[in-house]
């Protein structure tokens, strides 16, 4: 016999049941062309944290963007060593079979992983009790120095230095993929910074020019 389904499975069942009614049945012809494949155009990572959907800031329909989402929004250096490599292994799907044009990568207000990694607050702690994340924002290290010179390691200015200091890191970590790299210099795929502000709502897009990020008007 099939148990109940716990209050939050049954939350997410009724959101199913009104998608079954308010957006699936009515529009069955999107459907029916996703079926046959998808063609995004776009390629957003974004952080895992729940506030920050970016079909939801974006308010895309399915098969508008090819989304990534972990800690911080991350995007490690391009490298071959043997090993499990799930954003690398996206990248290369978005980039060399969907084609995508335009790589965004959006960082976020109050991300509990860029703190993570201005504090250094898991630093030494083990695989299964923090130890996963301390490896994962390690990538951060060297745009942390430059934040904590200026800005310390505790306060909303020195942590939202740090989110956006990540989205430049993973900015620069896209180049190092050869893919990558080659499809900008020849004007094939745009790279993008942004930054979503979860405290008012507002997107901000980075100047790679200045360094500045300038909020969508």
């Amino acid at each position: 016999m099939t148990s109940s389904p716990s209050p939050e499975l049954a939350g997410l069942i009724e959101g199913y049941r009104r998608f079954r009614a308010n957006a699936w049945t009515p529009r069955r012809e999107r459907w029916a062309a996703l079926r046959e494949g998808q063609e995004p155009r776009i390629m957003v990572i974004a952080c895992s944290d729940s506030r920050v959907d970016p079909a939801q800031i974006f308010d895309v329909d399915p098969g508008e963007i090819f989304v990534v989402r972990n800690v911080a929004a991350m995007v490690p250096p391009f490298e071959t060593t043997p090993g499990h490599h799930g954003v690398s292994a996206a990248l290369e799907f978005a980039v060399q079979f969907l084609k995508v044009r335009e790589i965004v990568v959006m960082g976020h207000g109050m991300c509990g992983g860029c703190k993570a990694a201005l504090t250094q607050s898991m630093r030494g702690t083990e695989p299964g009790s923090g130890g996963f994340i301390a490896d994962w924002i390690d990538l951060l290290d060297d745009a942390r120095e430059e934040v904590v010179l200026r800005h310390g390691t505790e306060g909303r200015e020195a942590e939202r230095a740090m989110e956006m200091a990540g989205v430049k890191v993973s900015l620069a970590n896209l180049r190092t993929f050869p893919c990558v790299e080659e499809l900008e210099k020849r004007g094939r795929l745009r790279l993008r910074g942004a930054f979503f502000a979860i405290s008012d709502g507002v997107l901000h897009l980075l100047d790679e020019a200045s360094g500045d990020f300038a909020p969508v008007i």
